[in-house]
């Protein structure tokens, strides 16, 4: 059986240009985990769920206990509004961001000749969900894990 058997070929896909928010829209509305970046037809990248999420890690203070003194007691009301600021800084930083700014640019890809064994054996070796499918430099359907395991089952009631 080959990738293009079980292939979804209506791919959403994102630009290097669009917006974080608008990638995670587009994640949530298609119910897809990952999308190809495309940039003038061709396969530039991939944002997937786990590089959304690596954008929420926010920098952590100090974790050292520490007992405050007299005059502390008057300062800590003022770390506690910059510790604030810091964060609010954190998270418009993200709001910024575009999609080519957290992208995997190191994207493997299968060709829709290939045959489903050999998707499967790139998405294990490389602990990947989703395979974008590539014939002539040009985007043509992606393929996930639960595409080939389909294919496996369909496969073997012929």
């Amino acid at each position: 059986m080959k990738v293009k058997d079980v292939m979804t070929s209506a791919v959403v896909t994102c630009s290097p240009e669009d917006s974080i928010s608008d990638v995670a829209r587009l994640m949530k509305k298609y119910s897809v985990s990952g999308i190809p970046v495309v940039e003038g037809g061709k396969l530039v990248g991939l944002v997937s769920e786990s590089d959304l999420l690596k954008l929420l890690k926010v920098p952590e203070g100090s974790r050292n206990l520490w007992l405050p003194s007299p005059f502390e007691l008057i300062e800590l009301p003022i770390r506690g509004v910059l510790e604030w600021e810091k964060l609010r800084e954190f998270l418009d930083g993200i709001e910024m961001k575009k999609a080519g700014d957290i992208m995997v640019k190191k994207v493997y890809s299968v060709s829709s000749d290939d045959a489903i064994e050999t998707a499967a054996d790139v998405m294990v070796r490389h602990r990947i969900n989703r395979l974008p499918v590539v014939d002539a430099g040009r985007l043509v359907g992606i393929v996930a894990r639960e595409d080939i395991v389909r294919g496996i089952s369909r496969e073997n009631k012929a």
